[in-house]
This record gives structure tokens, sequence and C-alpha cells, in this order.
């Protein structure tokens, strides 16, 4: 359970690892949020701005009409007259909450105030009524304060004779200004899930082809390639119609191969399973027939010691040359008992298996093993190699021509030499040999087989192939398979 929590939370935590139907409404969302910021801020300053003009204005209009009904009486320092003309102004002007109103003279002392409490008559304005407006500057707005001060000097015949004071209440302004807010927030966040709740929806539905894509892909990691069914195809015009459409066009021809591959295996298989069949028999054959001239012999004139001992003699070697053929087979063919390491002898019977083919073709054949002591290899996958390499150069070499083999231990490496004077090989066969490639190699009406399964056993032992003229005449393939290798159980028994 934490582990599943913990792999949640990276998961979290990492948007690369998100599916593309989460990142694109995520990117969507995130341009919303930030439009929206924008567009919030240029909106409430826009606003702001509206609101400071109109407070301007309507301040303005405040100061107008209650400066020009005072100015005679601060001319007269009439305290009485300024008290009652605050006292009307305070209700005379809609849209205008003055909390408080004071009226100083020329001298910088308080005249009257809507506040005498605080503001006593002749006493001296305070700084922080004065220290709020700089030079040039007749309003102030404190919004945590939600209200604005505002100033104007009392001017007549050019000169300042005193001046009011006045503190207006702006909650009003900030209400609007907080519900517009509030407004941009909800809209926008509305606005925000809404499309980012459309980007999934169609992300889902622009990648469901990409899923039914990778689904079926899948499913070829643990079994046949399948192909896509016709309803799950879509509009054959459109994209992805066209792609599961090549996709199935793929699938069949990759299946259609594997099957030709299957065919031709199992056909190479049993071709030279009968060539070796055809061999031995010929090679049992041989011996049979001198053994039984000799039981003939014994039968007749078996009483003769000199006759009893040569006919013996003969079917001994008979029987030798019978059971090194089987031998030879049964090592090749072995079932999957244990690893054997290389020495002489597994490859000194690979003379015997293709002495048929030798003698049909009337090939001579240049055998060199410098393989004195045991290489620590599997001799199976070997024996294999050689074989398919010989048998493809008995087939490949004109009658009466020689074959050429060495076999030696150098650098660490086993390194097998196989030289035919037949018309050498073709480009895709060289190149295949060389460097691989298709998995199914250069195979074409049953042919290449061999060299496939020689391919394939050099890539599994980590071994190198090289095709070279065989002194101009003809080909030589040379295998080096590094020594100390070990090959999985039951691969060589796959060769035919």
């Amino acid at each position: 359970m934490k582990r599943r929590s913990r792999e949640m939370k990276n998961f979290a935590l990492r948007p690369s690892l998100w599916p593309i139907t989460i990142k694109a409404p995520a990117v969507v969302a995130l341009l919303m949020i930030a439009v929206s910021v924008v567009v919030s801020y240029l909106v409430l300053a826009r606003l702001a701005e509206t609101q400071e003009r109109h407070l301007s204005a309507i301040s303005d209009a405040f100061l107008d009409g209650l400066s020009s009904s005072i100015i005679p009486h601060v001319l007269r320092e009439d305290v009485w007259e300024v008290f009652d003309a605050l006292d009307r102004a305070r209700h005379l002007y809609d849209g205008v909450d003055a909390r408080e109103t004071v009226v100083a003279n020329a001298q910088g002392l308080v005249l009257a105030a809507s506040n005498p409490v605080a503001f006593p008559t002749s006493s001296p304005l305070p700084k922080s009524l004065t220290a709020r407006f700089a030079k040039g500057v007749n309003i102030v707005t404190d919004e945590v304060g939600r209200r604005a001060h505002v100033m104007r000097r009392l001017i007549y015949q050019g000169r300042e004779i005193g001046s009011i004071y006045a503190e207006l209440d702006i909650s009003k302004l900030l209400e609007e200004r907080r519900a517009v807010l509030h407004t941009l927030i909800v809209s926008n966040a509305l606005l925000t899930l809404f499309l980012a709740a459309i980007g999934y929806v169609a992300m889902r539905r622009i990648v469901r082809p990409v899923h039914t894509l990778d689904r079926y892909l899948g499913r070829s990691l643990v079994g046949p390639v399948a192909p896509i069914p016709e309803e799950e195809l879509g509009p054959e015009h459109s994209e992805f119609g066209r792609l599961f459409r090549r996709y199935n066009a793929m699938v069949e021809a990759v299946n259609e191969r594997e099957a030709l591959a299957s065919v031709l295996a199992e056909e190479e298989k049993m071709a030279s399973l009968g060539r070796l069949a055809a061999g031995m028999a010929h090679e049992i054959n041989n011996p049979l027939g001198g053994m039984f001239n000799a039981l003939d012999t014994l039968e007749r004139h078996g009483e003769q010691r000199i006759v009893r001992e040569r006919s013996a003699s003969l079917i001994k070697r008979g029987l030798r040359d019978i059971r090194d053929v089987v031998r030879a087979a049964l090592v090749n063919y072995r079932g999957n008992g244990a690893t054997r390491r290389l020495d002489r002898s597994h490859l000194e019977d690979l003379k015997l298996l293709i002495r048929p083919e030798l003698r049909r073709k009337s090939l001579s054949l240049e055998w060199t093993n410098e393989l004195n002591a045991k290489a620590d290899i599997e001799s199976g996958p070997v024996r294999q190699a050689m074989l398919n390499l010989l048998l493809n150069a008995c087939a490949a070499a004109p009658r009466g021509s020689t074959l050429s083999v060495r076999i030696k231990t150098a650098g660490g490496k086993l390194e097998l030499s196989i030289g035919d004077e037949g018309p050498g090989l073709d480009d895709a066969h060289r190149d295949f040999l060389e460097n691989g490639g298709t998995a199914d190699g250069p195979m074409r009406d049953g042919a290449g087989l061999g060299l496939w399964m020689v391919r394939r056993l050099a890539d599994e032992a980590g071994g190198q192939i090289a095709v070279r003229d065989n002194a101009g005449r003809g080909t030589r393939i040379e295998v080096s398979i590094p020594l100390g290798t070990e090959k999985s159980e039951g691969s060589a028994h796959d060769v035919a």
C-alpha cells in the first residue's frame, strides 16, 4: 500500500509521466489562468482609474460648492457661519459621504470643523493632516482605511485666505471593485474548468486510435501479430484509417513471412536429414556388403583357420566403420544432455558425415585440424555451423574440385576456415553473413537457410564471419568465435 502511494506521489510530481490526455488539458488550464490573471489585472486597473476619476470629480464638485459658500465667512473669520455651511454641506451632495471636514485660515489655525472635539477652533492644524498632501497633490486614497483625503486651498483675489481638508468614505467604491474581482475570478475559473474539460474529452477522442494501435502492438510481444478488426479501422481516408490499414498490411506480410520461413526451415531440415540418412546408408552399406561376403566365406570355408581369421578381421573393420558413422551422427544430433567441450575428435567426425557428398561429386578434401587440446567452448553449435558450411561448400563446388578446411585456435578465439572453388556468394548472402540484417535473411525458394543458421549461431556465440575470395577460385568463409562462451541449452538442436 505504501509503495502504491509512493508511486502515485511520484507520478503526480512528475508531469513528464502524465498521459497526453492530461497534459493537453493542463496546458490549456495554465494558459487560461495566465490569460485570466492578465485580463483581471487590466480590468481592475481600468476600474480603479475610472473610480479615481469619478472620486476626483465628485470631490471637486463638493469642494467647489463648499468653498464658494464659505469664502465670505472665512474672510470675516465668522466661525458660526462656517460651522453652519459645513453642516449643510454634509447632506447636500449625493455620492459624497464626508466623515470629517476642517476649515483653516491663512495662518493654519482651525476656524471650524465637523468634529470640533477632534479639531478645536483656533487650534493649529495637525501635522498628520497636512503631511498627507505633497506639493501639487490634492487627493490621497487609503484603501486599508477605506477612505480618501482631499484638500482645497481657498483663493480670493489671487491670495490664499485659508484651506479646506475633508475625509471622504470610499467603502462603496472599494466594494464595487471587490465585487468585480470576485466576478472575474469565478467566471475565469468556470471558463478554465470548462475549456479544460473540453480539452480532456477532445484529447481522449484524438488519442483513442493511438491507444488502439498500442494495444495491438503490445499483443504482438506475447503472441502472434494480430491485425486490427474492421470495425476499429475507422474511415478509410482519415489519417489513422490509412495508418491502421497499413499496419494490417504489415501484419499480413509479417505473418506470411513467418509462415514461409517455418515451411522453408522444415523443408530444409527434412532435406538435410534425407541427405544425411542417404549418406549414412551409403557408408553403412559398404561395410555391410563386405561383412556379408565374409559370412558367406565362413559358411563355405569356415573349417580353414586362415579363412576364419581374415573373415573375422573383415567383420571387425566393418563393424568399426558402422560404429564410427553412428557415433558421428549421434554426437551431432544428441539430446539435451550435458554440455561437452570441443575437442579434435568432434570435428574429425564431420569428415564421415560429408563423405557421401564428396564421393557423389568426386570432390577432394584438404583437411587441416590444428586443435590438439579441448577448447573452452561448447561443441554442439560449432559442429552445427561447420556441418552447414561444409554442406553448402559441397553444393557450390564444381565436380572434381577441392574443398579446403582449416581449424585452429589463436588469440583466445577458435578460427574455422572453409574454402571451395565454386562461383562464389552473391552480394545479398555475403552481406548477410558478414553483417547480419533482416530476421529471415536472404532466403528465397528454400535456399539460404543453412547460411541463416550459421549467422544465428555466430551471433549467439558472439562470433564474427568474414567472406573472402579463395585465391581467385571460389569463396572462403572464415568464422571466428571467442573461447569461453556458453550457448543457451538446446539452441544447437534447432539446426537441420
